[in-house]
């Protein structure tokens, strides 16, 4: 039931579809970890009951070899002993002859108890040279897909590092695009054009200040002058005038 059980599992396993399985998965690397961890446990596993098979194929056919030896043995135990009983007989010794007869009789009971137990054990020895071959050739195959299995992570592993590479990169260069308002030089711009925008600002503050400030000289100015032409305009009424005719 053993071997069954894991001839099955190999058989299962050796036909399982990985690109299948691990487009269904949430997370394909992990999945490929536990993959390539159960491959390996079931290979180890399978290992154990391929040599376990094999060990008992070759008793069994040690056996048989013994059967099929001692079978041709005591063949030629009765033909000796048969051949003895003739030449007892032949020269009129018949109890010599029959004891011999007997002998040859046990003999042949015994080649036939032997040819017996070699044709039975070889069903299962073809039973069980069948049960090793498969179990070989799943295992292969398990060590086969074991391989494309961790293939299958190198590369998942390897894309994922070349995409955080790419990604790195990315950010990089996006780091330094003076066209993008995101990046660190578009952030820098955007200070130094808020800086120019406070200074310009500050500059138009400052001159209309110092429009202000001409505007009131120049309105002090007209006062000024204003305030002397007024003081002249009294002082030219306060001067009396000459009488005409006075000579004075």
């Amino acid at each position: 039931m053993a071997k069954q059980s894991i001839f099955g599992r190999i058989a299962q396993l050796a036909k399982a579809n990985v690109n299948s399985l691990l487009d269904s998965a949430e997370d394909p690397q992990k999945m490929l970890d536990q993959m390539v961890r159960d491959y390996t446990d079931n290979i180890a596993e399978a290992e154990t009951a391929v040599a376990q098979t094999i060990g008992n194929l070759r008793m069994i056919e040690e056996d048989y070899t013994e059967d099929v030896n001692a079978a041709a043995d005591w063949g030629n135990k009765a033909l000796a002993a048969s051949s003895k009983a003739d030449e007892f007989r032949t020269a009129g010794d018949s109890a010599n002859a029959d004891k011999f007869d007997q002998l040859a009789k046990v003999a042949i009971q015994r080649q036939m108890q032997s040819e017996g137990e070699a044709k039975t054990a070889e069903p299962t020895i073809a039973s069980q040279r069948d049960i090793v071959e498969k179990l070989k050739t799943g295992l292969t195959a398990m060590k086969s897909k074991r391989q494309e299995l961790v293939s299958k992570r190198d590369e998942l592993i390897a894309r994922a590092k070349s995409a955080q590479a790419q990604n790195q990169v990315h950010e990089a260069v996006k780091s330094i695009d003076i066209m993008d308002p995101s990046s660190e030089v578009g952030r820098f711009e955007e200070k130094i054009r808020r800086e120019e925008a406070r200074v310009r600002g500050a500059a138009e503050l400052a001159s209309s200040s110092l429009d202000a400030q001409f505007n009131s000289l120049e309105d002090l100015g007209e006062q000024t002058e204003i305030e002397a032409r007024l003081a002249a305009l009294k002082g030219a009424k306060a001067t009396p005038s000459i009488a005409p005719g006075t000579g004075l």
